[in-house]
């Protein structure tokens, strides 16, 4: 019974803290050449291209044809 209460509120937790705006985006770093202090990044899922200066990928979908809430 406790692992069940466990499941559904671990369940629960995810619905609550997971991002909806990048939940198909699935960013990876292109390292190819440069010296430019920002990355690229490319989503494999809908092909979108993201720079950023801060190392860490894209917190929203940049995909053209993707209507934003």
């Amino acid at each position: 019974m406790l692992v069940i209460i466990g499941l559904i509120v671990a369940f629960l937790l995810v619905m609550i803290y997971s991002n909806r705006a990048t939940r198909g985006c699935r960013w990876r770093e292109y390292r190819a050449g440069g010296c430019d202090l920002r990355l690229r990044w490319r989503c494999a899922a809908c092909g979108a291209e993201v720079f950023t200066s801060d190392g860490h990928p894209p917190k929203v979908c940049h995909a053209p044809g993707r209507t934003r809430k």
